[in-house]
């Protein structure tokens, strides 16, 4: 195994920002995004936490530091939301107090991208607590299913049952919802609370709210199309 040198480690300004593989279905970009914008409404007021969408993770548990990983979405707690007031290009974990993402998410294609394989081994020696696979669509084909929560429990990651998944160490859990998306309905990944209840969009709330000013005005004998 190739030696490396700790001292002299590139800066991220030195790293290229991603893989540049293209993503061959637009749900790899769409889903992690929408996970996105939800934790930007949920943790609106924490300013400690940061979630990448198809970023390259820097390390230096593999072969070369200059060899990134890219999961299709990671979470990363106890740091800052901005590096040094400054959107990052990249995650480069020696630069962020060596502090690695607790979650990773993969997203399953067309072409299989060892997510069964390669991305178990690079992420368990990473140390990531947290490995999600969704797989809505070839799950059959690779003999899995659909949606796997992995947890790295002695340095294996171990299949977690139930869903939506609570995770305490995140404070959020996480699993499947159908809802509508740009008017279609759609299968999406969500976060929950403890209690299993899905945290909705600011689009969902601002239409469950509307629903419920309609129920009222015509309990009162209004109607809702006059006043609204």
């Amino acid at each position: 195994m190739l030696q490396i040198d700790l001292q002299n480690l590139p800066t991220s300004d030195q790293l290229p920002c991603s893989d540049d593989t293209p993503v061959d279905n637009e749900d790899q970009n769409l889903l992690p995004n929408v996970l996105l914008f939800l934790l930007n409404t949920i943790w609106a007021e924490r300013m400690d936490w940061y979630f990448g969408v198809d970023m390259a993770v820097y390390h230096t548990t593999g072969i070369n530091p200059r060899v990134a990983v890219v999961p299709d979405a990671f979470l990363s707690l106890g740091v800052a939301r901005k590096k040094d007031g400054k959107s990052r290009r990249s995650y480069v974990v020696w630069e962020e107090q060596e502090i690695v993402p607790i979650l990773t998410l993969e997203m399953v294609s067309h072409k299989p991208g060892g997510e069964y394989e390669e991305k178990f081994q690079i992420y368990a020696k990473l140390g990531v607590l947290y490995y999600v696979i969704y797989n809505p669509e070839f799950w059959q084909r690779d003999r899995h299913l659909p949606l796997e929560i992995y947890k790295l429990v002695d340095g294996l990651y171990q299949l977690q049952i139930g869903e939506p998944f609570w995770m305490p160490e995140i404070g959020l859990g996480i699993g499947r919802c159908q809802t509508i998306f740009g008017n279609l309905p759609q299968e999406q990944l969500a976060w929950f609370d403890q209690r299993g209840d899905r945290y909705l969009s600011e689009a969902e709330l601002e239409r469950q709210q509307k629903e419920r000013l309609i129920a009222r005005l015509k309990e009162l004998g209004e109607d809702p199309n006059r006043l609204l």
